[in-house]
């Protein structure tokens, strides 16, 4: 079993309550918008990252993360790339690579919206989107997502809700 945090759209924020919350997670996977490489390096002294940059992001990041993750935990086909698109509206030109390609794990951020469904269409992939962890955007609360994979299963999936935008941990 490999314990996941999943975390997105930190825009250079990380919050305090993300080292107890990751504490116990054996990877965490970030969706793009870091920020800063410092947010990586503060993350990493929590667990290992795995994670891809943002619209955001500068060189720093970019040159450490690529724009698109494709990887294998558990039996768990997943891929991880920033701007995605939500099911049934999937941007172009992630699109057809994901009806010709489908992973069993799709995860995004960019959209600051918290969403986690099954696209039926797809052979019932899974999407997740974790939403914002950071103080930018229109998001009312920063969110972040915990779970876990164990013999080919998504299982344990839990949203902490952080607090709302603007008001202090």
């Amino acid at each position: 079993m490999i314990k996941i945090g999943l975390i997105s759209d930190t825009h250079n924020y990380l919050d305090p309550q993300i080292a107890e919350y990751f504490s116990d997670r054996d990877e965490i996977w970030h969706a793009g918008d870091f920020g800063e490489i410092t947010i990586a390096r503060d993350l990493e002294k929590i667990a290992p990252v795995i994670g891809v940059y943002g619209n955001i992001d500068g060189q720093d990041i970019r040159q450490e993360f690529p724009l698109h993750q494709r990887f294998e935990r558990e039996g768990i086909d997943v891929w991880m790339t920033h701007i995605g698109g939500i099911p049934g509206r999937y941007c172009l030109p992630i699109r057809e690579e994901i009806e010709n390609n489908t992973p069993n794990l799709f995860i995004c951020g960019h959209s600051h919206i918290l969403k986690i469904a099954r696209d039926q269409s797809l052979n019932k992939m899974l999407y997740m989107n974790p939403g914002a962890a950071g103080k930018h955007g229109f998001q009312v609360y920063r969110t972040v997502v915990r779970f876990a994979i164990h013999n080919q299963k998504i299982q344990d999936v839990e949203v902490i809700n952080l607090g709302k935008i603007g008001v202090p941990a």
